[in-house]
């Protein structure tokens, strides 16, 4: 089977070779972490071209202008006489007389050497982003590396990775040549190669086969502290509920997982999580989560980046089909596409006996939490539409609350409707049923679609007002309908730097607590001119052990009402931290805290609806 799997590969590269643009990325002539990336076109037609990086790409949400870590570009001749062009941005560059142009030839910076100086720039999620460290690693998102010409999007696209022999590449694509020195992939556009991220480092991978697909796991631990073999186990387990799950959803045959571990020494990170594809994804965490933490956050993230399979890889509306790297065009649906998702990558872990009742609870409860961070009123599919604009862009996490929230509500309600028959899984597999891959629905006409597949015209009232509308969605209510009550009660009085201290994480390179930025500051981080950005070092010039952070939190809690402070943070300058002292009295946050429970007595139609939602049966 792997000979004729070769044969037809070499084939495959013959055929398209005339016609082919031949990109060779060389991870082996390494010059100031600065890789080499040549292009060579077929015959050109058209006079005059432009030659674009993209701006921003599918599944990231946000401008990041791959062009700006692009240098020395030549565009060339068969002669090799340079053309002239025009720059017209960071990421697009036009020619005239582009008739003769054979080759391009640049150099490609690495994203994530840029993430500690966001001063000009917001930094690339790190997942989406590239890293060049010669000898160690090198992370591969493809559309940091390669271009595309207008109107030649469609064009086959010849992949030569020329890397160091002892290197092995992470991937989904297969390798056509036998070399240790080059990696030779076919694409059949520009969309597959974006769609193709590859991690090249010394070998460490498992194959495996899960629920009948092929996986390949290829880790990278700077220390060695962790194996793939560590985390094959909790993967395997993973998969096959997922896969169990979807059903006949999933077509995956196979899937690859490319997992980043930061360390201490190398670029300092700052975007932990992971981004999606159709056959792979790229997962960036700190290496010094423990390996119990690596598993959780494995079958948390990665099971979330795996439901993207279905929605929106394979089911989406045109913007996303025919995506415009340059000028991209947003689909008004991220409450679907990420919330939808979010949402599945909970669901499945009590549905398939991941996680129990109360662990689910718990989530729920953390995301209507967790939402009341953002305008409740501002409609998702304005949001969603205009996600790229500064004015909503701060809005966009919450479609891993509110979006998943509304999923859940969507589903419960379906489910009410249906007398337990049909839920939000049996719509999106009725709407991939109608759809699919390669027909895409209109992005205005998507909850006609939603009335169609399912047959229930209220869902459109549903829709209207907590989607499209601008009405809280009550969550209180949906939840009463499936044997679940809010409760409310007072906290006590708190010290802290933001208003829900859970969302408090920990930077073990620096050794100083930081902030998620969607974190809202308490009172007191308002008063002394605390920045969500900031990281703190010291309170009253007490520093973190994290080996002892309960001390810290403890001396936190001692704090009383207007006595001073004195808080010692760390601020981003350009490429280098201040440490900056910010002094004040103390304000202490009351907090009402809504917390879900199982009602003790719910109704008997109550509990039939709470076992359908929880086990997926009818």
């Amino acid at each position: 089977m792997k000979k004729i799997a070769l044969t037809l590969g070499v084939l495959a590269t013959v055929l398209v070779n005339a016609q082919s643009i031949k990109t060779t990325i060389d991870l082996v002539n390494v010059k100031d972490d600065k890789v080499a990336v040549t292009m060579e076109f077929p015959k050109m037609k058209s006079g005059d071209v432009k030659f674009h990086f993209p701006k921003t790409v599918p599944g990231t949400y946000s401008v990041d202008d791959y062009g700006r870590f692009i240098e020395g570009i030549k565009f060339l001749d068969n002669k090799g006489k340079e053309l002239t062009y025009t720059k017209v941005n960071d990421n697009t560059y036009a020619l005239k007389n582009a008739q003769n142009l054979n080759k391009i030839t640049y150099l490609v910076n690495d994203s994530f050497d840029d993430e500690m100086d966001t001063s000009k720039h917001k930094a690339v999620f790190s997942p989406s982003g590239t890293d060049i460290e010669e000898g160690k690693i090198y992370l591969i998102n493809t559309h940091g590396f390669v271009g595309y010409i207008d109107n030649m999007q469609d064009v086959p696209y010849q992949l030569v990775i020329q890397k160091p022999n002892d290197f092995y590449g992470t991937t989904a694509l297969v390798d056509q040549d036998k070399s240790d020195a080059t990696d030779t992939y076919v694409l059949a556009n520009y969309a597959k190669v974006t769609d193709s991220p590859l991690m090249y480092t010394k070998p460490d991978y498992i194959t495996f086969n899960a629920g009948g697909m092929d996986l390949v796991l290829g880790v990278y631990s700077p220390s060695g502290k962790y194996k793939a073999a560590d985390f094959k186990e909790n993967l395997e387990k993973m998969v096959v509920a997922q896969k169990k799950f979807l059903g006949d959803m999933n077509t995956n045959k196979k899937y690859a997982i490319m997992l980043y571990l930061s360390g201490d020494n190398g670029p300092q990170i700052k975007g932990f999580g992971a981004l999606e594809h159709h056959e792979s994804t790229s997962v960036v965490l700190p290496e010094f989560m423990p390996k119990e933490a690596i598993d959780k956050t494995i079958t948390d993230v990665v099971s979330h980046e795996f439901f993207h399979t279905v929605n929106p890889l394979k089911t989406h509306s045109e913007e996303i089909h025919y995506f415009d790297y340059a000028d991209p065009k947003m689909s008004q649906h991220l409450w679907m596409y990420e919330g939808g998702t979010e949402y599945f990558a909970n669901l499945f872990q009590i549905q398939e006996g991941l996680i129990n009742k109360d662990e689910f609870l718990h989530r729920i409860n953390e995301k209507i939490t967790n939402s009341k961070n953002y305008d409740d009123t501002m409609p998702f599919t304005v949001m969603s539409k205009n996600v790229l604009l500064d004015q909503y862009k701060d809005q966009y996490r919450n479609v891993y609350e509110k979006g998943a929230l509304l999923a859940m509500c969507l589903d419960i309600e379906l489910r009410k409707l249906s007398n337990g028959e049909m839920g939000y899984r049996d719509m999106i597999r009725k709407l991939s049923q109608r759809f699919g891959e390669n027909k895409p629905f209109k992005d205005d006409k998507l909850i006609d679609e939603l009335v169609t597949v399912t047959g229930y015209p209220q869902i459109r009232d549903f829709y209207n007002k907590y989607i499209a509308g601008n009405q809280p969605t009550p969550y209180a209510e949906y939840l009463n309908m499936v044997g679940i009550e809010a409760m409310k009660q007072e906290t006590p009085p708190i010290f802290w730097f933001i208003k829900d201290p859970n969302q408090t994480g920990f930077d073990e390179k620096n050794n100083a607590f930081a902030f998620d930025e969607s974190s809202a500051l308490s009172p007191f981080a308002k008063s002394i001119g605390f920045k969500i950005t900031d990281q703190v070092f010291a309170l009253d010039g007490k520093t973190i052990d994290i080996k002892n952070v309960q001390s810290f939190i403890e001396y936190a809690k001692s704090i009383k009402e207007g006595q001073n402070v004195t808080v010692t943070v760390l601020r981003q300058n350009g490429d280098k931290l201040d440490k900056i002292d910010l002094k004040g009295k103390a304000i202490l946050d009351k907090m009402t805290v809504e917390t879900l429970q199982y009602k003790a007595n719910p109704t008997p139609a109550e509990q039939k609806l709470q076992n359908q939602w929880l086990t997926g049966k009818k």
